[in-house]
């Protein structure tokens, strides 16, 4: 057995292995220096690295976000709920982490903003395609939402792709109706390329399984970790409209949406919406 340190430097006596051919393997592995050399600021203020790097940091969350619920929806799809549940579990996580990126953000004053909007151009959040994957994933699909990338062609066709596909919310109640439920074959088989819109009949499925939690335990705990999914989305789109109305107020946001008017909009919708208005008659 080697005595050499593991990568924390804890344990053995030997020194660690610091005489490599290439590069280190936590490089090869991580990519450190390429996610090091990405930040090309366009202005000469020193708050715009922040502003830069947490962006980022952002985008890398939703990747890994992205992938947990696509594992989730696979999964409800195999009816292999433990592993579906699992991937969501982590996704809270994640989101709790997502939702903490807009601490570096939060208290920007107006003057600090406009030192390096400048250099935004006409760049938006909104225009973010990992982030737009995720809303897909949520429901909430609009095919206009790929005009934006059509001159990436890789990233176009991924969006497309990702707006015919079942939404995690359509696999859970394709998921219900193979269980047994009555979810209607209108919500079953509807345009999958549109955005989801509420149903009674749902709804009452939903009442249904709260109403009596321990018929169908495995359902009953997923809908509790769906809608701890859709809870952080609300407190995600919150944070971003108070750090807009913060740094920037009423004006119009960078790219020529509507800034906070928007942004107040996409905060009243809830995602999973019958797992929130079931409630009201459990």
């Amino acid at each position: 057995m080697s005595n050499t340190l593991d990568a924390s430097g804890v344990g053995g006596s030997a020194t660690p292995n610091l005489d490599f051919d290439g590069t280190t393997p936590y490089e090869d592995y991580v990519q450190a220096d390429v996610l090091t050399h990405l930040q090309h600021l366009r202005s000469d203020d020193p708050g715009e690295m922040v502003f830069l790097v947490t962006t980022q940091v952002m985008e890398l969350w939703f990747t890994v976000i992205v992938h947990e619920w696509e594992t989730a929806a696979k999964a409800l799809r195999e009816d292999r709920i433990p592993v579906a549940m699992d991937a969501l579990k982590r996704s809270l996580r994640e989101l709790e982490a997502l939702n903490a990126s807009w601490r570096p953000l939060a208290q920007l004053t107006p003057g600090q903003f406009n030192a390096y909007r400048a250099a935004l151009g006409e760049g938006s959040g909104f225009q973010s395609a990992m982030y737009r994957r995720m809303e897909f994933l949520l429901g909430e699909k609009s095919s206009s939402m790929l005009v934006p990338h059509r001159g990436a062609p890789r990233v176009h066709a991924e969006l497309e792709k990702a707006l015919h596909e079942p939404s995690l919310y359509d696999e859970v109640l394709r998921l219900l109706a193979r269980r047994g439920l009555p979810v209607p074959d209108a919500v079953l088989n509807r345009d999958l390329s549109l955005r989801y819109e509420p149903s009674a009949d749902v709804e009452a499925v939903w009442t249904g399984l709260y109403a009596a939690p321990d018929e169908q335990v495995d359902l009953h705990r997923l809908g509790e970790v769906l809608t701890d999914v859709a809870e952080l989305v609300w407190r995600w789109r919150n944070d971003h409209l108070v750090a807009t109305r913060r740094a920037m107020g009423a004006k119009t946001g960078t790219g020529g949406s509507a800034g906070v008017t928007w942004l107040e909009k996409r905060a009243t919708k809830n995602v999973f919406p019958e797992l929130w208005t079931a409630r009201s008659h459990v």
